[in-house]
């Protein structure tokens, strides 16, 4: 689909931004690392980055039907090529900028996903372009927010960064 707005001339890389949350935070994670080339700016909320030991994580065991054992040869086959955290590059020069946005007390996928990837986005990106944000509502659950107000606020935090990356330094 991205390709397609970019072939189409609908868009282009810097004018494009995605975003997803829970199993589409993993997919987040994976347009990060695999087409870093399609977006302007990335929003990964509550993400599966680690697929490696999600398993060991809150209700991650209980997913291991639908992703696989980590722990087996499904790691090496399939869940490595796919697991977020491990496919950073610290060869690429460019990332896209992406904000990563948790809850403290999510019950479903903890917030170590998140707080592991920016931490290493962190040190292997110290002298390159990988633009990183992360927020942690210390309220809510999987969804993020606790109440309707927290819910409002992290909106508006998501779609105010996607805004202000995609446009920042432009005129009409």
């Amino acid at each position: 689909m991205a390709e397609d707005l970019i072939a189409t001339k609908i868009c282009t890389p810097a004018t494009l931004a995605t975003r997803g949350g829970s199993n589409g935070g993993l997919l987040m994670g994976n347009m990060y690392t695999m087409r870093p080339d399609l977006f302007g700016a990335i929003h990964c909320a509550v993400p599966l980055l680690d697929m490696k030991r999600f398993h060991t994580l809150l209700a991650g065991a209980s997913w291991m039907a639908e992703y696989g054992d980590p722990d087996t040869d499904d790691w090496k086959n399939f869940l490595y090529k796919y697991s977020s955290y491990h496919q950073i590059d610290p060869n690429v020069e460019k990332y896209p900028p992406i904000l990563f946005t948790t809850s403290t007390r999510d019950d479903r996928v903890h917030p170590a996903h998140a707080r592991k990837m920016v931490k290493k986005l962190q040190d292997l990106g110290k002298d390159k372009d990988w633009p990183v944000y992360y927020y942690e509502n210390i309220e809510g659950g999987h969804g993020g927010a606790a109440d309707s107000k927290q819910s409002a606020f992290m909106t508006a935090l998501a779609y105010d960064f996607m805004w202000d990356t995609l446009c920042k330094g432009k005129t009409n």
